[in-house]
């Protein structure tokens, strides 16, 4: 059986996860700076300001999943070796370190314990 094509078809899903993951955080990024100027104008700047991070660090968050996805992908399928698996061992621990301290910057709470919503206006409640 020739390894090229399954190989070739994993680089491009590779490719794929590591494309969306660029443009969730592009255009995420974009969309959220989009709304701090026109949506939200009806809001004090702190408020605006608030909103502006909870939305860029979401799409930051949901950008590194889609990388992560994507070395591990990577790793596993194509390059299995052990020096490879200790580097995404690191890449992971990093990426996940971020996400979590992410989560806990914007929900105030951590990933694993009942999600805290925020209203524009900085009031935290339980939900």
């Amino acid at each position: 059986m020739n390894l090229d094509l399954p190989h070739a078809a994993v680089s491009v899903a590779v490719t794929g996860f590591e494309l969306v993951g660029a443009a969730a955080i592009t255009l995420g990024g974009a969309l959220a700076c989009t709304r701090f100027a026109v949506l939200h104008r009806n809001l004090d700047l702190a408020a605006r300001y608030r909103v502006l991070r909870q939305e860029l660090g979401s799409v930051i968050v949901l950008g590194l999943e889609f990388l992560v996805a994507a070395d591990i992908i990577r790793t596993v399928v194509m390059d299995l070796t052990l020096q490879s698996v200790a580097i995404l061992g690191l890449i992971v621990l990093i990426r996940t370190f971020l996400s979590m301290a992410l989560q806990v910057e914007l929900h105030r709470s951590w990933p694993w314990s009942a999600q805290a919503t925020s209203d524009p206006d900085g009031a935290s409640r339980r939900g």
